[in-house]
């Protein structure tokens, strides 16, 4: 069932990445032209005069790296430049464990300050109360405004059980929240699971390299507590998933389907077009699945909710996912860096972009956030983000939901109303699912009418 993808896509942290370097051919893009010499020309001139003539003499390998982060940051949120620091702490974050606060974050344009994309599940900065949305303003009382994410990161990087103070700017909040953090190792847990009485809960929390191993040791331990003629089913939770490995996204789509198409990846010329299959074999002999999601569901695990969506081999229940559709490619360059550049969009089976969109569930179940969270938790997604690749099918409406996850199970209505369904307790049209065949015959017929457009 495991397989090593080719193009390793990474989603969250880093966006969906691809780890293995792209090999053009030589005539791939267009030779530059004279006026984009002549524009070059002219960045080398403006180099020298602030290299001389600066007041106070710069560092010029800062200069040269803003500079390149300059020129990848206006072609979409994602594509940045990696120095060889950044680009090991890359590699590091996808095996699963790093040092630091537990957050991954973004630029946000609007503000110039660093945006909580999501705290990581059990993480120091999830403790300390950290939240989705949250605008680091300071780091240890110095602005943020002004330096780029990768400063920004630097910052918060330190010696473990050291403090850091980081300084929130949080929505509905009358001042700016200061909150004290003590560094740790930050060892991601990919997958969580228990046994709910007759059903199997499994979490995935991220697509490391652990992922698929820790899923499917998950299913077979559920499968040995509770006999098959007891099992109803299980639930698949992807909230609060920012993404993760292509390749783990993957696996954990084909351990549930049998046949047909997982993903594609498009990229910029149609010989560049990729698609990945699913295998025979479901570790869960075919039992019932609930997938929940909402919008901290981000890159690769949209990837496999709409994977199970499209061969209609999971009921989604919750709220619209973040709607992150592309495909960043990690391209090795001198003295250990990296290029991380947007080189595709991925489309589920039925040949549907999410980006901008996102995934919408079938079951719309909100999650009431409590009190004290009220007008604090804002919706978040991709079509919200400045300079975001606009998707085919994205509207006004955008993309994303509320990304809010009770701490405990029993105020977890989602979560519960997924239990209550499998177990009957409410009902639905849209579970159980259509039967596999049905579903094949449906994305056929999807993927022939979007020829005919």
């Amino acid at each position: 069932m495991i397989r090593k993808v080719p193009l390793i896509a990474a989603g969250a942290l880093f966006g969906a990445l691809s780890m293995a370097g792209l090999q053009y051919a030589a005539g791939s893009a267009s030779a530059a032209n004279s006026e984009t010499y002549k524009q070059l020309s002219i960045f080398g001139e403006v180099f020298e005069r602030v290299r001389a003539n600066y007041v106070t003499p710069p560092v010029e390998k800062d200069l040269v790296e803003n500079a390149i982060n300059g020129m990848l940051s206006s072609l979409d949120p994602h594509s940045s430049y990696l120095n060889a620091e950044d680009a090991q702490d890359m590699r590091t974050q996808t095996r699963g464990e790093f040092g630091g606060l537990g957050i991954e974050v973004t630029k946000d344009q609007d503000s110039e300050l660093v945006k909580v994309i999501t705290p990581i599940d059990d993480t120091p900065a999830s403790k300390a109360g950290v939240l989705s949305g949250d605008l680091i303003s300071e780091i240890d009382g110095e602005p943020v405004r002004g330096l780029n994410l990768g400063d920004a990161v630097d910052k918060m990087r330190g010696a473990v059980g050291s403090k850091i103070e980081l300084t929130i700017l949080r929505e509905g909040a009358d001042e700016p929240i200061k909150i004290e953090i003590v560094r740790d190792i930050i060892k991601i847990t990919a997958v969580k699971y228990r046994v709910e009485d007759d059903i199997g809960y499994v979490r995935v929390i991220s697509f490391t390299e652990q992922t698929y191993d820790d899923m499917a040791k998950a299913i077979k331990d559920i499968s040995e507590q509770v006999p098959a003629d007891k099992l109803k089913g299980y639930i698949l939770d992807l909230r609060l998933n920012p993404g993760g490995l292509l390749d783990q996204a993957i696996n954990v789509s084909d351990a549930f389907l049998d046949r047909g198409e997982i993903v594609s990846t498009r990229g910029r010329n149609p010989d560049e077009t990729r698609r990945y299959n699913s295998r025979p074999g479901d570790l869960t002999g075919g039992k019932p699945l609930v997938v929940l999601i909402n919008g901290g569901s981000a890159s690769a695990s949209e990837i496999v909710a709409g994977a199970l969506q499209d061969h209609h081999r999971a009921t989604i229940v919750g709220t619209k996912s973040f709607g992150k559709g592309s495909v960043q490619t990690i391209i090795p360059l001198g003295e250990d860096g990296a290029l991380r550049l947007t080189t595709a969009l991925y489309y589920t089976p039925s040949g549907n972009s999410i980006q901008g969109t996102g995934i919408s569930p079938e079951i719309v179940v909100e999650q009431p956030l409590p009190d004290d969270l009220k007008g604090r938790i804002r919706e978040t997604g991709e079509s919200e983000l400045r300079g975001h690749i606009k998707g085919q099918n994205e509207t006004e409406e955008g993309s994303g939901s509320i990304a809010y996850v009770p701490p405990e199970p029993k105020d977890d209505i989602q979560l519960n109303y997924a239990l209550k369904l499998i177990r009957g307790e409410v009902t639905d049209p849209a579970y159980p699912p259509k039967s596999d065949q049905a579903a094949k015959a449906e994305v056929d017929t999807q993927k022939t009418e979007t020829k005919k457009e």
